[in-house]
């Protein structure tokens, strides 16, 4: 398994740690792990690198090799020498910034592995935004590509979409769906609610970075269109740090309803998600596109209801789950009527997660598929 380490902590480490564990129950697992991905004043959370405590770790039953850096091929041929020896490689592949480690470890182990690309992306926003990044990752991503023997994907939508962007055969494309984030323990929703100050409150919930694509702008206009006696009794809870958005902390600020949206305007450490998602009432999820969420698997862990927009593969990764709720992306008027349904029906019970999310499952079906 070729992934990021948690030095660069994100849902991408987190699902390499997973994956790892399941693998690991009825194989032998190597994780080859980035440790310097990028210069580090690029990444905007640049300040945390390497100072955030992790929730869940890797099995002592799985070798770990945290040497990758993108400055220094000795760390690469560190990484090729354990290819060299395995069976089968998973590449996880959700940004093109680590592409031409990818290259190194193919070229200098020999090709011998059967190799797997697993995307969690197709394309990042901000690499398909600037010319110089988008042409790097068509071009780089082209020779990887050509050494891989199937591709795997979290959805139809997104096995589609990889079959039209890359010209691949998508009888190559395999897809298993994305696993649950239930490493984070259950609080008292009563407690967590006074620990944030919002006691007595319907909390909604948004959670993750603040992007432009994110529609937080939407959930914050929607909020303040709700009937009065919804606002009197509800608090947007705006949970993230804010990378590109500016607009919506511009919109924040000069709200009506600013002392009923309460801003966290950080990076979220692990020790306090169980906090947040035990004393949310419902998570919304206002994406204007989206290939996946790893929010959203921990909101279905907590079994929260989920008001979701209908883009990317959000709908066939959470159509199985029940506390899920659909409205068409960018529609004001869907997502307060969304937001309504779902305060006046509200769960007094938490939704049970689908059994296809599960991890013994997951590890099941990519072994199917590295075996063929």
């Amino acid at each position: 398994m070729v992934g990021p380490s948690t030095r660069f902590l994100s849902g991408i480490s987190y699902y390499t740690i997973r994956l790892c564990n399941a693998l690991a129950t009825q194989n032998a697992v190597h994780a080859i792990l980035f440790r310097n991905m990028l210069p580090k004043r690029l990444f905007p959370g640049w300040k945390r690198i390497g100072k955030t405590d992790v929730s869940i770790g890797i099995n002592s039953s799985v070798e770990v090799l945290e040497v990758l850096d993108w400055y220094n091929p000795f760390s690469w041929a560190l990484g090729a020498k354990r290819l060299r020896s395995s069976d089968a490689v998973i590449f996880e592949w959700w940004t093109s910034s680590v592409v031409h480690m990818f290259l190194a470890l193919l070229l200098l182990s020999g090709k011998k592995s059967k190799i797997f690309i697993e995307f969690h992306e197709v394309v990042d926003p901000l690499e398909y935004g600037i010319l110089p990044l988008r042409m790097y990752a068509r071009i780089m991503g082209r020779i990887i590509r050509r050494s891989a023997s199937r591709f795997i994907v979290h959805s139809e939508h997104d096995r589609i979409l990889i079959a039209s962007q890359y010209k691949i055969n998508p009888k190559c494309i395999a897809v298993i769906p994305h696993g649950l984030y239930d490493q984070y323990p259950i609080l008292d929703k009563g407690q967590s609610k006074t620990i944030l100050g919002v006691q007595n409150s319907f909390v909604i919930l948004f959670f993750g970075l603040l992007r432009p694509y994110k529609g937080v702008s939407d959930l914050i206009r929607a909020f303040e269109k709700l009937p009065g006696t919804i606002q009197d009794n509800a608090i947007l809870l705006i949970a993230g740090e804010a990378w590109e958005d500016l607009e919506s902390l511009e919109i924040i600020n000069n709200s009506p309803l600013a002392n009923r949206i309460y801003l966290k305007n950080r990076y979220i450490a692990d020790e306090d998600i169980p906090i947040f998602f035990s004393a949310a009432d419902l998570l919304v999820l206002p994406y204007t596109r989206a290939s996946q969420s790893g929010v959203a698997h921990i909101g279905i862990a907590y079994g929260l209801p989920i008001l979701a927009t209908k883009v990317g593969g959000l709908v066939e990764s959470l159509g199985s789950y029940k506390g899920t709720k659909f409205v068409e992306p960018l529609d004001n008027n869907a997502l307060i009527q969304g937001i309504m349904e779902l305060y006046n029906t509200r769960a007094q019970e938490r939704y049970e997660p689908p059994d296809e999310m599960r991890w013994d499952r997951i590890a099941l079906k990519m072994r199917e598929i590295m075996s063929n």
